[in-house]
Parts: C-alpha cells; sequence; structure tokens
C-alpha cells in the first residue's frame, strides 16, 4: 500500500519543522516524518535561540512567515540583546528556552497547520526513477509517494556517539542512528564525509553552591524575535550564572586526555574550530589559565542546567573530576555526561542555491546534512527548502535570496558555492551588508517576499505598512524642524555635548552619538507630541526612525555597493561554458567552475580559486 502527498520532510528537527510547516502552509499537502513525535525540534544541545548573526536569522525567518521566532517568544525563560556596545548592525537577540515546551510549542503548531500530516518511522530508503525522487520507504516497510522529498537528517546518519573510550551508536544520546541512506546516496554519485559535534555535561542545579557563582540576569525591554506583537514572553524569566575553570580543573583534564576520543584517534571526523570542546580549548589555548562557563537553566522549573563552555567527549570520571575542582561544583551532581557525536554529511556544493540537489531531481537537504551547525542555520535552510520544494510540484520561480537580502541569504550562497571545511557557523562577519542586514529591518526586507510566495497573510503586511509609515514621518519631521542654539544649548550642555553655534535641522542633532529620538522628546515639544500618537509597537518604530536617521549615510554606501555587485548577479552563466576547454583560466578556476557549475558571475567570483582575472575571462567571452 502507497500514501501518496505532495512533499515528504524527512526529520523533525528545527530544518524539518521549518519545512514542513512553510510547505503546508503554502498549500502543499505535506508528511513530516520522524523517528520520535515526542521529539520534535529537540534542542539536542544547548536549549537557547539567537546570538550574534543566529538571532538575525530568526528574526528573517520569522518576517519570512516561518514559526521559529514565535516559538522561541513563547517559550523565553531568558532575553538578552547581545552587542549593544556596538552599532545596531551588530545587535543580536538571544533567548533562553525551556525545552519542553518548546517541543510542546512546535508540536502544537506542527498538528494544527492545515495539509500536513506526522507519521513516526524510520526512513530507510529513497524511491528514485530517472534522477527523480519519487518517495520514500520506512524501515517498517512503508511505502510514500511524492513530488519532492527533503532531507533534514540532523546528526541520524550513521550517528556514532563517544563518552571516553565508549562508543554508541545514536543520532542523539538515548535515541537510534539511522542506515542506509547515506549508502545509497553514495551509490548514486553523492560526495559524503563525517563531521563531529559535542555537548556539555548537564548539571542537577541542587548540588551547585550559587553564592559562588556569577549572576546573569536577562532583560525585559520591548525587543523579542517575532514582528507579531500579540507574541509575548509570559513564562518566568530566570537567570543564567557565570563560572571559571582554573589550572587545577585544566590538570583534571590533561590527566584523562588519553582517553579522549578526540586525541587518542578514535574520532577522525571534522570538528567545529568556533565551539571547541573543553579539551580542545586547554591544548590549543595552553597558556591560558581559565576559561568562561555559562550555567544556564533548562527550562521554566526543572533543576537541569547546560554549562555552556563545557563540551565533552572525555571520560565519564575524568569530566566530573575536572567539575568538582570548580568551587561552585564541588559537589555537584550530574544528569548526563558530555559527549561527541560523528554523523554524515553531504558536501553543499553538489546543491543548487534552491537547496534541491544537482543529482537528483527534486530532492532536497536542509540543516546538518549540508555540514552546518546550529539550530538557527538549519531553520533558515528549512524555511528555504520548503518553499522551493512547494515551488517544484505546484510552478513558479525559484525562491533565492541574494547576499545583500538576508543572513539565511549568506548561509546558503557559502554553502553551495564554496562548501565546508568545518561544521558552518554564521557569523555577522560573513556578511559585507550587514549594515542592511539589521535584526531590526527583517520586515522590511522580507515580508512582501514572503506575502507573494503566500506565507506571509495580509495582517502582516498592514503591520509592514503601519510601522514604515510612521518611521518614514518620525524622519520627514526630523528633517525639516528647526531646533534654535539659544534654545537647545542649555540642555546640550548638560549631557556634556558640544553647543551650537547657530541653529539646525532636528535631523543633525539625532546623528551625534548619545543622542536619540526618546531623549530628544523630552525637551522638544512638538516631536513628543508625535512620538506619543504612535499606538502600536512605539519602541520598536522609534528604534527603526533612530537607526535609519543615525546611519542613513553608510546604508545608502553599502546599498550602492550592494547595488554594483547585484548586477553580475543578473548575468546568468550556468551551463553556457565548458570550462575545461577555456585554457585562459587558471588550472584551479577550470576544476572548481566545472564542479560548482555556478548560476551566475557574481557567484563565480565567490568561489575560492577563482581569480579576478578569471571572472575578466568569462566575461569577455559573454561579451562575443
Amino acid at each position: 500500500m502507497t500514501f501518496n502527498y505532495d512533499i515528504i520532510v524527512v526529520g523533525a528537527g528545527h530544518a524539518g519543522c521549518e519545512a514542513a510547516v512553510a510547505a503546508a502552509n503554502m498549500g502543499s499537502r505535506t508528511l513530516l516524518i520522524t523517528m520520535d513525535m515526542n521529539k520534535i525540534a529537540q534542542m539536542s544541545c544547548n536549549p537557547a535561540v539567537g546570538g550574534i548573526a543566529k538571532g538575525q536569522i530568526v528574526r528573517e525567518i520569522d518576517a519570512l512567515g516561518g514559526q521559529t521566532g514565535i516559538v522561541s517568544d513563547k517559550t523565553a525563560i531568558q532575553f538578552r540583546m547581545l552587542n549593544r556596545s556596538k552599532g545596531p548592525a551588530m545587535w543580536s537577540p538571544r533567548v533562553q528556552s525551556d525545552r519542553m515546551k518548546f517541543i510542546e510549542t512546535w508540536r502544537e503548531i506542527i498538528e494544527n497547520t492545515p495539509n500536513l500530516d506526522m507519521w513516526q518511522d524510520m526512513v530507510s530508503s529513497l524511491t528514485i526513477c530517472q534522477e527523480t525522487v519519487t518517495g520514500v520507504k520506512t524501515r517498517m516497510g512503508v511505502e510514500f509517494s511524492a513530488k519532492a522529498v527533503i532531507l533534514t537528517n540532523g546528526t541520524f546518519l550513521n550517528g556514532l556517539i563517544h563518552i571516553g573510550k565508549v562508543q554508541i551508536g545514536g543520532g542523539r544520546l538515548g535515541e537510534p542512528a539511522s542506515f542506509g541512506m547515506t549508502e545509497q546516496l553514495r551509490d548514486l554519485g553523492f560526495k559524503t564525509d563525517r563531521m563531529k559535534t559535542g555537548t556539555p555535561v548537564r548539571i542537577d542545579a541542587r548540588s551547585v553552591d550559587f553564592s559562588l557563582l556569577e549572576e546573569q540576569k536577562g532583560e525585559e525591554d520591548f525587543h523579542k524575535f517575532s514582528y507579531l506583537p500579540e507574541v509575548e514572553r509570559t513564562l518566568q524569566q530566570r537567570s543564567c550564572w557565570i563560572a571559571y575553570t582554573s589550572e587545577e580543573v585544566h590538570k583534571a583534564l590533561r590527566e584523562g586526555l588519553h582517553d579522549s576520543p578526540l586525541y587518542n584517534g578514535q574520532i577522525k571526523s571534522i570538528g567545529p574550530r568556533y565551539c571547541p570542546s573543553i579539551e580542545t580549548k586547554i591544548v590549543t589555548f595552553a597558556d591560558k589559565t581559565s576559561h568562561q562557563l555559562f550555567l544556564e537553566p533548562e527550562g521554566e522549573t526543572t533543576h537541569e542546567y547546560y554549562l555552556n563552555g563545557f563540551s565533552s567527549s572525555l571520560p565519564l570520571e575524568t569530566q566530573l573530576k575536572a567539575l568538582q575542582r570548580v568551587p561552585a561544583f564541588r559537589n555537584v551532581h550530574i544528569f548526563r555526561p558530555g559527549y561527541a557525536i560523528e554523523y554524515d554529511f553531504f558536501d553543499p556544493t553538489q546543491l543548487h542555491p534552491t537547496l534541491e540537489t544537482k543529482q537528483v531531481r527534486n530532492l532536497f537537504f536542509a540543516g546538518q546534512i549540508n555540514g552546518t551547525t546550529g539550530y538557527e542555520e538549519a531553520a533558515g535552510q528549512g524555511i528555504m527548502a520548503g518553499i522551493n520544494a512547494h515551488i517544484n510540484c505546484h510552478g513558479g520561480s525559484p525562491f533565492v535570496l541574494h547576499r545583500d537580502e538576508a543572513y539565511i541569504g549568506v548561509l546558503i550562497d557559502d554553502l553551495v558555492t564554496k562548501g565546508v571545511d568545518e561544521p558552518y557557523r554564521m557569523f555577522t562577519s560573513r556578511a559585507e551588508y550587514r549594515i542592511l542586514l539589521r535584526q531590526d529591518n527583517a520586515d522590511e526586507r522580507l515580508t512582501r517576499k514572503a506575502a507573494g510566495l503566500g506565507l506571509a497573510k495580509e495582517y502582516r503586511l498592514q503591520l509592514l505598512g503601519r510601522k514604515e509609515e510612521k518611521v518614514a514621518e518620525i524622519i520627514h519631521f526630523s528633517r525639516n524642524f528647526s531646533v534654535k542654539a539659544e534654545q537647545i544649548n542649555p540642555f546640550l550642555e548638560s549631557i556634556g555635548s558640544a553647543p551650537l553655534k547657530h541653529g539646525v535641522k532636528l535631523l543633525d542633532l539625532l546623528t551625534r552619538p548619545h543622542i536619540d529620538l526618546r531623549l530628544m522628546a523630552g525637551v522638544i515639544a512638538p516631536l513628543n507630541k508625535l512620538l506619543q500618537q504612535i499606538s502600536e509597537r512605539k519602541e520598536e518604530i522609534i528604534e527603526s526612525a533612530d537607526i535609519e536617521i543615525k546611519y542613513s549615510g553608510y546604508i545608502k554606501r553599502e546599498r550602492i555597493m550592494a547595488d554594483k555587485i547585484t548586477r553580475l548577479e543578473d548575468i546568468r552563466i550556468k551551463d553556457k561554458f565548458n570550462y575545461n576547454e577555456i585554457q585562459s583560466l587558471s588550472t584551479e578556476a577550470r576544476q572548481k567552475l566545472t564542479n560548482i557549475n555556478p548560476e551566475t558571475i557574481a557567484q563565480a567570483s565567490r568561489i575560492p580559486g577563482v581569480s579576478p582575472n578569471d571572472i575578466s575571462v568569462l566575461l569577455v567571452l559573454l561579451g562575443r
């Protein structure tokens, strides 16, 4: 017996959930297959969402009509805006989440999404006909047919867990690995490799001396992930706590290094450079006498805490011995040790920018299967894969975000153009247009695109329209309202700002550091009246206007730079050249261009090993 669907999503992690809901909301009859329906959107590592650059991705997912931002707000037990000491292009929202409520909230969304079914089982193989995927087969022997399949297998493909010399097959501790899929895809010509990631020990808070820790409280301001005003943080807010390792801790760790899978040859796969294990830290940074640790709650009421910064695959006894040398953990009890996990991934240069595979039509990859790490990176890929799978089934132009439009665009372009040599993690430094890609303006960048897809409803467009109208009104007022020197100078001197020699427009004053709209509203009555007329999302609108005013010069300059590159994005070269026959290209460029087969001249220019001279050669040939 065969069951028929438009789209099948394999895996219900963060990528799978976003992919399934997006496809279903666009109108595709969708099936989400998972090995455990009680572990939907499980937070395998830290129960937190967002952070530097990752928070921008979550805001973008929300602006596209996705769910991660909504779930994160509803289940948040602490909120912080990171990088506040820097400019707004670097501000990044982050929440600590209630792990169990996160799962419950996601499941509620999935169960109440029209066109979306679930099935608990393990997919053992794909059904492929004439280089096109047509469905899947499961371990129970059930066959499902589909017009498109999205694989979001996370760390489950041939997953192997390491705790010292102990090895356990599994995708997560206590959950089985998935077998068969990698071998089938390898036989079809896919390039695959192994990666490694890790997770820290979980600690019983009742055994911790919190008086010896530094408290890190959350923030209670208006910021959040979702642009929907009705989505709020309602859970009890909890603190995180800071501790430090010491030479005594490092000595205990070094004594167990000979049993570390990372150093005894047991693990041979690629690990994350930007989130190293504690044993890697003491080896790589041997001169450092201490490392910062964050003790973070796993839920609103639970005693379980996550020790951020203490990821490890060392033997249980070594982990425990080292922990007990941190004063606050002298009598520590743990729920489970840290562990490392190895798993299969596929070279993402085998994907089109839509995340469809080049080898098999209508087969999409999203998440850690592409060599990325992080819930946010996975969710961003998931919503894009879901959108494009629906388009493949029902018609329409491929949906691709460019590097000047979204961090999601940067992420996917990096993957399909450059590939990965370690687990890929998003940073603000990866985005050359980060002044354009701020967390505050993701709705302005993406919501109208989402509306064109049918993901953002009329209500979201109305919210965006009202926000943009109010921001424009404030900027217009600031540009035209004159401030007299004799009236404002006493105030400027009182806050340590240079007095005016003559009158200026309010806009000019607002470009000064430490002067913003709220501050000036206290001394300029007409401005205060204007701001008081904003009836909804006042803080968000005022902040957006402030940023537009203060950084308008930088924003315009970056927009000009992005527009120049966009012209190259319009020059399509896919399948136009046999690169191996162009002898004026460098040998490396011929190999890389043949392998990637870039869509545009702009993408070709970003391929490592393709020089500006090689791009000039291609432009000359196009001119001919």
